[in-house]
């Protein structure tokens, strides 16, 4: 398996993509792909052991910044490493694409080199996000702030897919996020979008209000870009803001702070589940390629984990799947 990744992504470019890669690639062995400039990343790599290792550099000499309008720059940096890493994808010379960059440039991209799914009407980000449970899959975060029904109903059944063939979870509970336990509460999009996933043939388990996603309650939630952006930044705020009360109490206390020494490998544990970092990066579903958005603040972990998340998404023939359920879809409806 060959692994295409964005060296010049995160906020701290090109380190921690280096870094993983090449933890990924001795790992996992899978074979690692660079994309970026060479001038940057050569002396990077040079610091690594890479003997016995499948790992190579293409170079690309062009960035897409955070700051920069995805859809312009894209059109206007073709040589830019995300823009030459979907090209390569597209080609068919690599497997998968991880990017920590521009979210909204691995979007436009994706949509431009790769296209669609046939039948897709839009992309969607998603993530695993943890609960009581252990975590489910969250989708859309921030791609398509504005939906209609049809977008739901498939970012329902590519997130199954993905909860099944990649997280192993048989048969996923799948619900949509609602004001609202009860059928009938919601929105208009809510509403509309309800009796599609009660049709679907998916295992529907109706509407999520927001305390129900970390308890647990499905596996696989759909909203709208927007609220699931929402979801995500305040989820993010609050477990960094109660973390650091703890840690603020704890040290005001030396009762407290010998309680603590016993009880690290608890609040270790607790880090880690909610640890962006060990999740990885969530897929860009939709697009015509397994393409992986970590996070920009990603380090070497991230990276490597978003890659393992790129592997599993192949091997787990996420993309033939998809297409065979969107496709069914649509008969489904025709008929109808």
């Amino acid at each position: 398996m060959k692994i295409l990744v964005d060296a010049m992504g995160s906020d701290c470019h090109p380190q921690p993509e280096v870094e993983g890669a090449v933890q990924a690639a001795r790992e996992y062995g899978v074979e690692i792909v660079l994309v970026g400039n060479k001038d940057v990343v050569e002396p990077e790599l040079a610091k690594h052991d890479l003997s016995g290792l499948a790992v190579s550099l293409v170079h690309a000499s062009q960035i897409i910044e955070m700051k920069e309008h995805p859809a312009a720059a894209v059109k206007s940096k073709k040589d830019a490493s995300m823009v030459v890493g979907m090209k390569m994808l597209k080609q068919g010379q690599v497997d998968a694409f991880v990017s920590a960059g521009n979210s909204g440039g691995v979007l436009a991209s994706g949509l431009f080199y790769l296209g669609r799914i046939k039948g897709v009407k839009r992309p969607a980000l998603s993530s695993v996000f943890p609960t009581r449970k252990g975590f489910c899959f969250l989708l859309d975060l921030g791609a398509n702030t504005d939906c209609k029904p049809e977008y739901l109903l498939q970012f329902a059944i590519m997130g199954s897919v993905y909860a099944e063939r990649v997280l192993g979870i048989t048969n996923p509970r799948v619900a949509i996020v609602s004001n609202g336990e009860e059928e009938g509460k919601g929105n208009m999009l809510v509403q509309e979008t309800y009796p599609l996933l009660k049709a679907s043939g998916l295992n529907f388990v109706g509407n999520a209000e927001g305390k129900d996603v970390p308890a647990g309650l499905a596996d696989v939630i759909v909203t709208d870009g927007f609220t699931g952006n929402v979801i995500v930044k305040l989820s993010e705020g609050v477990a960094s803001f109660l973390l650091g009360i703890l840690k603020e109490e704890i040290k005001s206390r030396p009762l407290a702070a010998l309680g603590a020494i016993m009880a690290k490998p608890a609040f270790e544990q607790v880090r880690k589940r909610l640890d962006y970092r060990e999740y990885g990066g969530g897929p860009l579903l939709g697009v015509d390629g397994v393409v992986i958005v970590a996070h920009g603040r990603s380090d070497s972990l991230a990276i490597k984990n978003a890659i393992r998340v790129a592997k599993q998404a192949v091997e787990g023939g996420t993309l033939n799947a998809i297409r065979d359920d969107i496709a069914r879809s649509l008969t489904r409806s025709a008929k109808e």
